[in-house]
Parts: C-alpha cells; sequence; structure tokens
C-alpha cells in the first residue's frame, strides 16, 4: 500500500510540473532580468541582484527594494502576458519568440513584451496592425503553446 501511494504521489507531482507555463527566462530571468514594475512607469530598468524573488518557478530582478515589495504584493499585476515572450510572434506566428527588454507596451494594465532586432521591431507591427485584434488572437493562441514541454 504504501508503494501505490508512493507511486501515485509521484504520478501527481509529475502532472503538475508537466502543466506549468514556459517563461522566457534568458539570462536566467523574466524580461531578461529588467524590473516588471517599471514597465508601469514607462520606463525600462535593469533590476540588481539584490532585489531577487521567485514567484511561479521562475525568477525577478527589481531594481529597489520597494519594487520587489510591490511586485510582491500584487505579482499578477507584473507578470509580463505571454511568459515573456513576444506578444507580436505569440498572434501572428503562434510561436514563442525571445524579446528586447526595453521593447515594451502596457496596454489594459498589462505588460506586453517585443522582439527588436535586426530591423525588426514588432512592438511598431503589433500597434500598424491593429494591437486590439492581434492581442485576442494572441490570448487565443497562447492557450495552445503556454505549457512547458
Amino acid at each position: 500500500m504504501k508503494q501505490q501511494l508512493t507511486l501515485l504521489f509521484l504520478v501527481f507531482v509529475v502532472h503538475l510540473n508537466a502543466q506549468k507555463i514556459d517563461y522566457n527566462t534568458k539570462k536566467d530571468f523574466v524580461a531578461e532580468g529588467y524590473d516588471v514594475t517599471e514597465y508601469f512607469s514607462n520606463k525600462a530598468v535593469k533590476g540588481d541582484h539584490k532585489f531577487t524573488t521567485t514567484y511561479d518557478n521562475v525568477r525577478y530582478k527589481f531594481a529597489t527594494q520597494g519594487n520587489l515589495e510591490k511586485f510582491k504584493s500584487d505579482p499578477q499585476k507584473y507578470v509580463p502576458q505571454y511568459g515573456g515572450y513576444c506578444a507580436y510572434a505569440v498572434a501572428v506566428n503562434s510561436e514563442k519568440v525571445d524579446i528586447n527588454p526595453k521593447t515594451f507596451e502596457v496596454r489594459d494594465g498589462k505588460l506586453y513584451l517585443f522582439y527588436n532586432s535586426w530591423g525588426i521591431n514588432t512592438l511598431e507591427k503589433w500597434i500598424n496592425e491593429d494591437a486590439e485584434k492581434l492581442q485576442v488572437k494572441a490570448d487565443e493562441n497562447w492557450q495552445t503553446i503556454k505549457i512547458k514541454k
């Protein structure tokens, strides 16, 4: 009986881990270590190793102790949409693409991050191609690609 309970517990743990959202943790942190609370002040600010926390099994970095506390008080407010992957790529191609942490938009109280490199700025495309429609499409696509594989 004890072996059966142990096996059942292990299956449960594996199942829980299989259901985790896939976060973009390039450079070991969400948003490449930029302070997710600062985006809501329309600033892209690098976090400091002195001010870190883990939420939903991924790490975040903050510029100040105050920002860390702000995040801890309401983490869901600050977590980037689509696991911190490029919102435009999720909408258009249903793909998880890295971002440039300096390229972002806060829309309707939510943080969206974008790819911006090699002359391609997906934030500009997001805005020019009707961000509201793309947001709806990205929300739909994210439901099928969000689980970590």
